[in-house]
This record gives C-alpha cells, sequence and structure tokens, in this order.
C-alpha cells in the first residue's frame, strides 16, 4: 500500500472501520478479560471482526491492541508481551485487509496521569515505542493514537511511533460537550488547543473518536479545520450517546441515522469517516453507501 494521505488526493474521502470493543464483548469477551490476549487466544474471531469492515466497505481497518501498552497490559500481567500481543494484532488485521486495503495500529491511552506524576515521560515514550514496533512488525501501514484526552500523553505517543516507525501517525483525541456548548477532553483540551499543541510533533492526520455521535462530530471537525486549513482529518464517531437499558449499555444511533450526517461532517472538513463504540459493520456499509451517493 502507498501512504493515506497520497490516497486522499483529489478531494476523496476514505472509509475507515467500526467498534472493535462492543464487538469482542459481542463475540464473547468477559469483564475484566484482556482483550488483546485474543490475538494469540482467538485469532480466528479477532480476523473475523477485522474481515467483516473490510466486506462492508472500509478503506482500512484497525488492529485489536487499543489496550496493548506495556503499561495497561501490566493489569492482566500481561506486559512482557506487548511486543508479541502487538504484532499478533497488526497480522491478523493485515491478513484481513490484503494488499489493498490499509491497516492502522492503534494505540490507546494507559490511564496513568503524567501531572499526578503516577508515570513520567520517559515510560510513557518507552512503553508506545515497544507497542509501535510491534505494529509495524506486524504489517501496520500506520500509527492511530486514539481516544487521547492528555496532550503530553498523546504528544509522546506520536514521538515514539515516529522514532521508531516509518509509518504514517494519527492522532485522536475525544471530547465531550460541556455545558456551555463547546468541547473539551476530560483535562479540558479543545479540539483547537489539540491542533496548536500537536502540530509541532507533525502528525499525519489528527481528528476525533469516541465520546460522541455524528451529530456533534460536525462541530468538532469545524473547529478543528477552522485552527488548520490543510490537515486531514479523521473520524470515528459512537453509534450515538450510550444509554442504560435493561441491564446493558446500548448505543441507539440506527445506520440510516447515522448515515443521515455524513454528507454535513464532509462538509465540515473531515477527510476520513469511521465509526467507534456500538458501529456495526451495518453502519460503515451505510456510510460508505452515503459517500458514494
Amino acid at each position: 500500500m502507498g501512504k493515506i494521505k497520497e490516497a486522499l488526493k483529489n478531494g476523496r474521502i476514505l472509509i475507515s472501520d467500526g467498534a472493535w470493543g462492543t464487538f469482542l464483548q459481542a463475540k464473547g469477551l468477559k469483564a475484566g478479560e484482556c482483550p488483546e490476549l485474543w490475538n494469540l487466544e482467538h485469532p480466528e474471531e479477532v480476523f473475523n471482526i477485522a474481515k467483516s469492515y473490510i466486506d462492508a466497505g472500509s478503506n482500512m481497518v484497525e488492529t485489536n491492541s487499543f489496550g496493548g501498552s506495556s503499561i495497561k497490559l501490566s493489569h492482566y500481567g500481561l506486559d512482557d508481551k506487548a511486543y508479541e500481543l502487538n504484532k499478533a494484532a497488526a497480522e491478523i488485521s493485515k491478513k484481513a485487509a490484503g494488499h489493498d486495503h490499509f491497516v492502522l495500529g492503534s494505540i490507546g491511552p494507559t490511564g496513568k496521569i503524567l501531572m499526578m506524576g503516577e508515570i513520567t515521560e520517559d515510560e510513557l515514550f518507552k512503553s508506545f515505542s515497544e507497542q509501535a514496533s510491534g505494529l509495524s512488525d506486524g504489517g501496520a501501514d500506520a500509527i492511530i493514537i486514539e481516544t487521547m484526552s492528555d496532550i503530553e500523553e498523546a504528544r509522546q505517543a506520536i514521538k515514539a511511533a515516529k522514532s521508531c516507525t516509518d509509518l504514517e501517525v494519527i492522532c485522536t483525541m475525544t471530547f465531550e460537550k460541556t455545558k456551555d456548548g463547546d468541547y473539551r477532553t476530560m483535562m479540558g483540551i479543545s479540539p483547537a488547543d489539540m491542533v496548536h499543541q500537536l502540530l509541532s510533533e507533525e502528525p499525519d492526520i489528527i481528528g476525533a473518536n469516541c465520546g460522541n455521535g455524528f451529530h456533534d462530530m460536525i462541530g468538532i471537525v469545524s473547529e478543528i479545520r477552522n485552527a488548520d486549513p490543510d490537515i486531514p482529518i479523521l473520524v470515528h464517531a459512537n453509534a450515538g450517546i450510550p444509554i442504560y437499558k435493561d441491564g446493558k449499555t446500548v448505543f441507539p444511533e440506527t445506520p440510516n441515522e447515522m448515515g443521515s450526517y455524513v454528507h454535513e461532517i464532509i462538509d465540515a472538513g473531515a477527510n476520513i469517516i469511521g465509526g467507534c463504540c456500538g458501529t456495526t459493520p451495518a453502519h460503515i456499509s451505510r456510510l460508505k453507501e452515503m459517500i458514494l451517493k
């Protein structure tokens, strides 16, 4: 595969994939079980998730490695398997993607807070470097650093990915609507702050994921685009705001509802569109249909 930024030239819109965590739970992942361990113990199930998104029309698919840093894996006593689990994650998604779709190596937050002294920048850098190396060696075409709320953690992840791979690096943060109607991460970062503070690390693509349905993502994308007219923007939106129903968390937005916002989010400035929590291959298929209209 070439570069994602090259594929975006001439105004082309690319389709990403949908949820992984909720999909794994639907396949039997138990509470308290390590999702990344499925790359070794249930590779066929992980492959089926990736392949279902490719079959639905995704131009790219992520890896089952969101919590695959050694820091996060230490909760399961698996920190010594970080490289192995990430390499396996990329290999599985690469097998599903073939040679004509991109594989995005997923890196999520560690859950440790720098400003509280729970971890150092060097420790973050080392852990993210190991994860990115495994994803790259497994065949990922790009690294996607996602669901970040702390600029400094995001910065260390970008630096790490760029230091040990030659892959494109995507970084997305998670924003929530405040009572004043604007958008902030849990650490108080706005979409414009993200742009201004992360561009010095030279990510190839930036954006937002999780936390919101497609409707609220329109405003977030607009703010990112106003802050920078040129950088490609990726959006992975939830299937609506989650509700608790009959003892379960449910994401209520149907494929048709999600699809109805596609052209607005493109007009706002998005270049790559996909889903996060609660989205399914049916959602991705509908996004594809709407983009081709």
